[in-house]
């Protein structure tokens, strides 16, 4: 049987964010290098990092590269930081024993760029020689349906493969060994760790805050950028340019907040990531649907409830073991008679990234398995002009170990989870299992009309 949905008085649940950032420690960096080079078949291992591509450096070493390129060289029991004049000074970040080499070609154009190794010399020096198999960590996995390629294809900078290819002596020596991190059945920043999760909830807890301070701000009047003046951001790094859009508009759903001013009956769409999380909404500049637009009418009925119901399905349909495949085709087929669908896959796994890879997907075999990180992502597509919907938060996995190892290692943490849970259940009616863990303050709380956030969604 079909379970009602109403529009309820509901009291936004505390925004609770802490303070300190939990650390990760020299030990867990060191277990993850060693579980990299026992995982993979390789004599070394080259991780790339950039700007937009730094997750796996900072895994394996907090290292996060500003403005250039760096490169962590692996084996025989040596380790090196290849970095440029930039970052060469950030090496204090790193807890860990890390032989360090300034390379000026991976310094940023137009500074002296003389005067020490080049980078194939410098990967020489880091221990890399002819005929070593060498395994490359780049950004992305591709599949092997993806190309024909005779040599491994790689997802790094042409420049630093062919290189590396080089000094191999052979193309077949080098390989992507990126799946040994990111694959959602085996890869090691899949599962992580109860401080990690405690990281991650850092990131998380403040997104939802920051998404309900732009929603509590945007009035009709008001610019996108202004709304963004409410939100109390204390420089926490970034995982994604921060969207919101409206009106017309809000079909360039990526799009940047600008200097439109929002006007009554506008749909719009907010989503702020940090690190380990990330909290989106969509809905309606609108007190009740007495303030819709001729063209918007039924929205409610149409569009705000079937959403809703597929997402606290979404949260319900979670638990350690099922496969991956299942949540999708639950999700799938809730959604086949309605007037649209999910445009991505129903969640997907987030790490310092936003998007890691997904045990989501059609036909997966992968499971939902403890210390998974995962991002609620139902996004509707095919909706009505000035119609949208958005209510995307972060949730961890946790089985009995990793539930008990995070109330003994953050107490603090432990009840946040608890009391956000106990929300879900008893005033939303989302029936999710213990294993759910919601990082976010406000893990499927959707006010579908902004101008009136004590009106949510729940079960009747």
């Amino acid at each position: 049987m079909t379970r009602p949905i109403q529009l309820a008085d509901v009291e936004m649940p505390p925004l609770d964010v802490p303070e300190e950032l939990p650390a990760i420690t020299a030990e867990e960096f060191e277990a993850r290098i060693a579980a990299l080079l026992a995982a993979v078949d390789v004599d070394q291992v080259v991780v790339y990092g950039d700007r937009e591509h730094a997750a796996n450096l900072i895994f394996l070493c907090n290292l996060d590269p500003r403005f250039e390129e760096v490169l962590l060289v692996l084996g025989r029991g040596r380790r090196t930081l290849l970095l440029g004049k930039e970052d060469i000074g950030y090496v204090p970040v790193v807890p860990i024993e890390v032989d360090t080499m300034l390379v000026p070609s991976l310094s940023l154009m137009g500074i002296d760029r003389s005067g020490g190794p080049t980078v194939e010399q410098a990967l020489r020096e880091a221990g890399l020689g002819a005929g070593d198999r060498i395994g490359v960590v780049g950004w992305k996995a591709l599949l092997p349906e993806e190309s024909s390629l005779p040599m491994s294809p790689i997802y790094a900078p042409a420049f630093m493969v062919d290189t590396l290819r080089a000094i191999a002596g052979s193309p077949e020596l080098v390989v992507d060994v990126t799946p040994a991190l990111t694959s959602p059945r085996d890869g090691l920043r899949t599962f992580n760790s109860a401080d990690q999760i405690a990281a991650f909830e850092w990131g998380a807890s403040r997104c939802s805050a920051y998404v309900m301070a732009v929603l509590g701000a945007a009035r009709p009047g008001v610019s996108e950028r202004e709304t963004f003046h409410a939100v109390p951001w204390g420089g926490e790094p970034l995982a994604y340019h921060p969207v919101l859009s409206s009106g017309a508009d809000v079909a360039v759903g990526l799009r940047s907040p600008s200097s439109r001013r929002f006007e009554l009956g506008d749909a719009a769409i907010i989503g702020i990531g940090l690190w380990g999380g990330n909290t989106a909404r969509g809905g309606i500049v609108a007190a009740s649907e007495a303030d819709l637009r001729p063209e918007s009418d039924g929205y409610l009925a149409g569009l705000a409830v079937p959403y809703w119901r597929a997402m606290a399905t979404w949260y319900e349909s979670l638990e350690v073991g099922k496969p991956g495949g299942d949540v999708f085709a639950e999700i799938t087929d809730l959604l086949e008679g309605e007037s649209f669908a999910s445009s991505l896959n129903p969640g997907h796994l987030i790490h310092y990234d936003e998007w890691l890879d997904s045990p989501i997907r059609a036909g997966s075999h992968d499971p939902i398995a403890s210390g998974m990180v995962i991002q609620s992502d139902i996004i509707p597509t095919g909706i009505r002009a000035g119609w949208t919907a958005n209510c995307e938060d972060t949730v961890a996995i946790g089985d009995g170990a990793l539930r008990a190892e995070l109330e003994s290692r953050h107490p603090a943490l432990w009840s946040r989870i608890v009391a956000r849970r106990a929300f879900m259940r008893d005033t939303l009616g989302v029936n999710v299992r213990d294993e759910v863990l919601p990082l976010s303050c406000t893990p499927a709380y959707y006010t579908p009309f902004w101008l009136d956030l004590g009106k949510a969604l729940v079960f009747a």
